[in-house]
């Protein structure tokens, strides 16, 4: 038996040192260009500094400031999910990081010269546009995708400006997934919370003269399909002065056997549902209202010019699927927020994109080329620019480091050779933003943010970064 063992052994310590043989040859560094400064980027960077050896990553963002959706899309009430900037600062601490703010990938520099200057280029740069219903009216003022709406109370740059107007008293929120409820949550919270977190001033002015009253939030299809998670739903439902009400007709058919029957998680989420449908409330005169609703597609936008009311057939599940009947709802709401998912912009004509689906065309991470079905060897694609829209910030660090891992095993068996040396980009010419320079803007962020009694005050204009380093 140890015989057996020993040798077995033996084998997987010769397997490693005939895979890491590759990497002891190489007199040089393998230069990565990584581009994009969220999520996708800093798992892509971890995962490689730690286990490719002889490494230097450079990093470039479009914006002067790192961590992409961490800093632009979580919501201000949600400071745990931003603990991971802890895990990204260590990152790029390490020695074989550099970082290059205000640098945009298409603009600043194209691919092909990012190609000539790094052995691999990985692109993780997200979605950043909407998904839209295409529906008559979409245009009408006031009527505006979730990601702007959350862009403007967390400070993205370019969107400080949007100015919603908040005097009416109904909101609608198309989609019912977890954005959609951070938006009907930041609404109906009470603005005396709101002021602790790190929410921009200007959006806490807005909401404090607020008369919103009710958030309807509509899906196309059932409960058991709702989008949103059963954490965010406690959220909703632990919001002082708020009620939240259901329409009991929704849940028609949902048995106990029916709930029984389901996955886990699915199952928890419906029994809270149901719970809360059991529990209805009678409600006080100052009470806000958060009312879900399924069974509803939108099919037009009334209003003159600015949006007063949305059209809705009704819909019935059919394999899962929402089909509109030609029974017509009408609710009224003075602001409405279109949440029903992002797409991917081709930032570069080198770029093999498909337009359809809004992501780089590869096959787990590698991008192809370009009216080929054959690897674009040295081009990887990680994060939501390369799967979609989808999951939350785990799901992005297991997809950029399985991503980093493909590199690594491309490495060893000889897909891509990297014996060449190269030189890696020279940023001189940009003004372009260091880590050290990050950190200024940081520490100015913290030291507004204390006296304002709130975590950091955001800079939102570029500009105003720019001349702060």
């Amino acid at each position: 038996m140890f015989t057996v063992r020993n040798s077995i052994f033996k084998t997987l310590i010769s397997s490693n040192l005939s895979k890491f043989k590759y990497f002891s040859t190489l007199n040089h560094e393998i230069k990565v260009c990584i581009v994009g400064g969220g999520p996708a980027g800093f798992y892509s960077s971890q995962y490689l500094l730690k286990h490719l050896p002889n490494t230097q990553i450079d990093v470039i963002e479009k914006l002067p400031v790192p961590y992409g959706l961490v800093r632009y899309g979580v919501a201000p009430d949600h400071p745990e999910v931003k603990n991971v900037i802890n895990t990204f600062n260590k990152t790029a601490q390490h020695p074989n990081f550099k970082y290059y703010g205000n640098v945009s990938l298409g603009k600043d520099v194209s691919l092909d010269e990012l190609r000539k200057a790094y052995n691999i280029v990985v692109l993780t740069y997200g979605s950043e546009i909407d998904t839209l219903l295409n529906i008559p009216g979409e245009d009408k003022k006031n009527f505006m995708s979730a990601r702007e709406f959350v862009g403007w109370y967390n400070g993205t740059p370019g969107l400080e400006e949007l100015n919603p107007d908040l005097s009416g008293e109904e909101v609608i929120l198309i989609g019912n997934g977890n954005v959609a409820i951070d938006v009907a949550r930041i609404l109906l919270t009470p603005v005396d919370i709101l002021k602790k977190t790190d929410i921009t001033e200007y959006s806490i002015e807005a909401l404090s003269r607020s008369k919103i009253k009710k958030v309807y939030m509509v899906g196309r299809r059932g409960p058991l399909q709702a989008a949103f998670t059963i954490a965010e739903l406690r959220e909703m439902l632990k919001i002082p002065k708020t009620q939240t009400i259901w329409r009991s007709a929704d849940f028609e058919g949902i048995t106990a056997d029916t709930v029984t029957s389901l996955p886990r998680p699915k199952k928890r989420i419906t029994e809270l549902m149901l719970k809360s449908v059991n529990e209805a409330k009678s409600l006080s005169s100052d009470d806000k209202q958060f009312l879900p609703i399924f069974f509803r597609s939108p099919i037009k936008v009334n209003g003159d010019s600015q949006v007063e009311s949305i059209d809705f057939s009704h819909t019935v599940l059919k394999n899962d699927r929402a089909i509109a009947t030609n029974d017509v709802e009408n609710i009224t709401g003075q602001l409405v927020c279109r949440s029903i998912g992002y797409k991917a912009t081709s930032v570069d004509p080198s770029i093999n994109f498909d337009d359809k689906n809004g992501r780089v065309v590869n096959i787990h991470g590698r991008v192809l080329q370009k009216d080929s079905t054959e690897v674009d060897k040295g081009l990887y694609v990680a994060g939501w620019l390369g799967t979609g829209p989808s999951g939350v910030i785990l799901t992005t660090m297991n997809n950029a480091f399985q991503i980093s891992q493909t590199i690594i095993d491309d490495i060893k068996n000889g897909v891509l050779n990297c014996d060449e040396k190269k030189p890696g980009f020279d940023y001189s010419k940009f003004r372009a933003v260091s880590w050290d320079d990050w950190k200024k803007i940081d520490e100015k962020e913290v030291e507004d943010g204390k006296k304002l009694n709130k975590p950091r005050e955001k800079i939102v204009s570029v500009d105003e970064m720019l001349k702060l380093i």
